[in-house]
């Protein structure tokens, strides 16, 4: 019989030192109450390899994957502790008990929290800019541009979407664009201000 790929996500959670597990639930769990706009995956791959757990970065993004999703349902579906452990164990029997054992003093901690900041998700799901770079750069050749040497401002954006996933959205404007683009963001940041 194969394995699924939820087991072997399971599997990989099997192999993190009690601590790390803890520390990746924890920082999940700050997301889903709204402290941190995403979790760096890149940050726990880091510290998984630190640890000693050599799993690839794909594998340790599926482990974020699988756990807030798992917090995302308990919360909506507003399940205690308890409910939470028992639901993940039927999902699957191989989950550790060290693992449900952290995952349930987690719940326990947060619960209120989540369910409270998800339910608020929900109403206004939308993305939050979490950087944004730009850089000034001049058309010297083209296959299609009839106007070479022309400025172009170059914009990169990072943006968490509302399940903490970054994503990067690029673009390029002209100048003009550019200031007008700029001019809306100040107005916007005005507007924010006396909120």
């Amino acid at each position: 019989m194969e394995m699924s790929s939820d087991q072997a996500v399971v599997v990989n959670i099997g192999k993190l030192p009690s601590e790390v597990f803890e520390g990746t639930c924890h920082e999940i769990l700050l997301h889903l109450e709204g402290h941190h706009s995403a979790v760096d995956v890149v940050e726990n791959y880091q510290k998984f390899q630190r640890a000693g757990i050599n799993l690839d970065w794909t594998a340790v993004q599926d482990i974020v994957r699988l756990l807030s999703f798992n917090f995302r349902l308990a919360a909506k579906s507003k399940l205690t502790a308890d409910g939470l452990v028992t639901k993940l164990g039927e999902s699957s029997s191989i989950w550790s008990k060290s693992a449900l054992q952290v995952m349930h003093q987690l719940w326990t901690e947060h619960s209120s929290l989540v369910q409270a900041h998800q339910e608020v998700q929900a109403v206004a799901s939308t993305g939050q800019l979490v950087d944004i770079q730009w850089k000034l750069g001049m058309a010297v050749s083209s296959d299609t541009c009839r106007s070479l040497n022309s400025p172009y401002i170059s914009v990169l954006m990072k943006i968490a979407d509302t399940s903490g996933e970054i994503s990067y959205k690029s673009f390029e404007m002209t100048v003009l664009q550019f200031q007008n683009f700029y001019r809306q963001f100040k107005e916007i940041a005005s507007v924010l201000e006396t909120v």
